[in-house]
């Protein structure tokens, strides 16, 4: 784990198919103390600090969970209420100032790229979770790990990302990873909320086959993963532009008729309604799991940018 000691996790861009495997393989072996079957000192003695300058409950929850559940401390803020960046303190004074208390720093902004520069001002490993409608890099970590450990590969597969292809972080990140993985991509999403063009052309330029459609009831039955995000009400600039494509995809049991058996159903989360809860009950919901494959995965991480394992 030498070469990964103080590494910046900042986008998934700067991970190799071979980076990527060997953090799904590690995370296997950290799933047992993630479920608390067994019990690991690693990072006695490390503390993290998680500087949230936007709302969290997953990323944040989860990462404490994986710094504790290694014998690690947490420390820092899940708003900017209380904190001296009310008083008008900078980002990279705020940094500074933290790699005094911390080991290694995890950060969530509302501004794309202000990880990278975070990182530009400490020398403590920093990992972007999340950037504005940036990057997210552990999350697509866990969406690959939860598809690589239910289907038991990733190659092969066609996945289908759905919903807000425009504003949604999660799936510009996992398109790009899955390019690296001969995978093929169907996108589907609204009129005026597809996938940019530049990752598209990023994603073609790989070898993967990407194919578009504004219809979900079409990818259903060929689909291997479904992958549903919400309509992001808060990243539109016009809350007019929501209200047209509030609602448009919903995924419930008369849809999943038409799905392979062995097709499975994730969600970055939080939802709203495009997932019925009934669907919750069917075999092929592995959402709660993707969200608690987090843990094992921010484990793996946070061991290997320390230095430890």
């Amino acid at each position: 784990m030498a070469s990964w000691k103080g590494r910046d996790i900042l986008s998934i861009r700067d991970l190799s198919r071979g980076d990527i495997e060997l953090v799904l393989k590690a995370a296997r072996r950290m799933a047992p103390i993630a479920e608390g079957e067994k019990s690991s000192k690693s990072l006695e003695g490390k503390i993290l600090a998680t500087l949230f300058f936007e709302p969290s409950t997953r990323t944040r929850l989860s990462f404490e969970s994986a710094m504790i559940r290694l014998g690690g401390g947490v420390l820092g803020f899940s708003n900017v209420e209380g904190t001296s960046v009310q008083k008008g303190e900078t980002l990279a004074d705020t940094v500074r100032m933290v790699e005094g208390y911390a080991d290694v720093i995890v950060l969530r902004h509302p501004h794309e790229g202000a990880a990278r520069l975070a990182a530009e001002f400490t020398e403590r490993p920093v990992i972007n979770a999340g950037d504005g409608a940036g990057q997210h890099p552990t999350q697509t970590l866990q969406d690959l790990y939860t598809i690589w450990d239910e289907r038991g590969k990733i190659e092969g597969l066609n996945i289908a990302l759905v919903g807000d292809l425009k504003y949604g972080r999660t799936v510009h990140s996992i398109a790009t990873a899955l390019a690296g993985f001969g995978a093929s991509l169907t996108l589907v999403s609204p009129p005026g909320l597809e996938m940019p063009w530049e990752i598209v052309e990023e994603v073609k330029a790989t070898g993967t086959p990407v194919s578009t459609t504004h219809r979900l009831e079409d990818v259903v039955p060929t689909a291997d993963v479904l992958y549903v995000t919400r309509i992001q009400k808060e990243r539109f600039p016009d809350p007019q532009e929501y209200q047209k494509v509030a609602g448009s995809y919903r995924v419930d049991l008369p849809l999943l008729r038409e799905a392979k058996k062995d097709m499975i159903v994730l969600h970055p989360l939080p939802r709203v309604t495009e997932i019925d809860p009934a669907v919750d009950r069917t075999p092929h919901a592995k959402y709660f799991r993707q969200a608690f494959n987090a843990v094992p995965v921010r484990m793996a991480l946070l061991e290997m940018v320390l230095g430890v394992g």
